[in-house]
């Protein structure tokens, strides 16, 4: 099976390589800039075109999300239009995609986990450029699987865990926001659950329930209770501590909104698929395990 994931440098993509390497009978090819930049969708369809996918993987996005604000344009370009390219150039192939998208999609109140038939409402540019991904990559592809995720973290690229790891080599205290909550999830998991996709479409593409699809780490949290379970791994390991102090959103203003409210439930996607991932906290430890001191990007 051939399988055309973009965003070759991103944690999901980064992920997928590896994982995908466990695979004997998947050949997989990550695409990215310049061969295939989604701010430049005439680039899209000749660089997928040319691996011949079975499959494509949308993970390549917008992420930033406070800059985005700043440049809602660009963000709307990859996010919406690039995705919209996509699943195109999936479509004119006769590939089903899988699209990743985000917890952003939601107002973020609320005390219960979201499930996919709540009622969108963004609150930030990246939150609706993703939104608008959605619909056009529904729109272009009628095969399509889309996977809304959050707290994504991974041995690979910037994230949250490897943050907190590299300022803890200088810091003896950090202040994390205690009233945000939601799931931590692997990239690694996520690869997993898109590969398992992948075999259901092989072996059963006739079967496949398409539609959308919320995917993270088993169990909740909040940033603070996050950070402390990353130090306690880490010290485990002999590796960098801090304490963590809590603190409100309200005393760390950013440009774009947070959602205090990011947890999502994958019982539609155990239901259907029958996969689910581990709990955060075991993903979370084979990850911290992987990352070496000062929190650079593994190799």
């Amino acid at each position: 099976m051939r399988i055309v994931v973009t965003g070759r440098d991103g944690q999901v993509a980064r992920s997928l390589i590896e994982r995908a390497a466990l695979h004997p009978s998947i050949k997989l090819i990550a695409l990215g800039r310049p061969e295939l930049d989604l701010a430049q969708p005439e680039t899209v369809f000749a660089a997928i075109s040319a691996a011949k996918p079975d499959l494509v993987i949308s993970a390549a996005a917008y992420t930033a999300v406070d800059k985005a604000e700043d440049e809602p344009a660009l963000a709307r370009a990859i996010n919406a239009d690039g995705a919209a390219a996509v699943a195109q150039a999936a479509a004119n192939l006769n590939a089903p995609i899988v699209h990743l998208s985000t917890d952003y999609v939601f107002c973020g109140e609320g005390d219960r986990p979201y499930v996919e038939s709540d009622p969108t409402g963004p609150r930030s540019v990246y939150g609706q450029t993703k939104l608008e991904g959605e619909l056009a990559v529904a729109d272009a592809n009628p095969r399509h699987l889309i996977l809304r995720t959050a707290w994504v973290y991974s041995p690979f690229g910037t994230n949250f865990v490897k943050t907190m790891l590299r300022l803890a080599e200088t810091r003896d205290t950090l202040s994390v926001v205690a009233d945000q909550w939601g799931n931590p999830t692997s990239a690694i998991d996520i690869a997993d659950a898109v590969l398992h996709l992948a075999d259901r479409l092989h072996t059963d593409p006739d079967g496949v329930d398409f539609g959308i699809y919320h995917l993270v780490g088993t169990g909740s949290t909040n940033w603070s209770s996050f950070a402390r379970e990353i130090f306690k791994i880490s010290t485990d390991g002999l590796g960098p501590f801090a304490d963590v102090k809590d603190i409100l959103t309200s005393e760390y203003p950013t440009k774009a909104n947070r959602p205090s409210n990011s947890r999502l439930s994958t019982d539609r996607f155990f239901d259907i698929f029958g996969w689910r991932a581990p709990a955060w906290q075991q993903s979370l430890k084979h990850v911290v395990d992987r990352i070496p001191a000062g929190g650079k990007s593994a190799v």
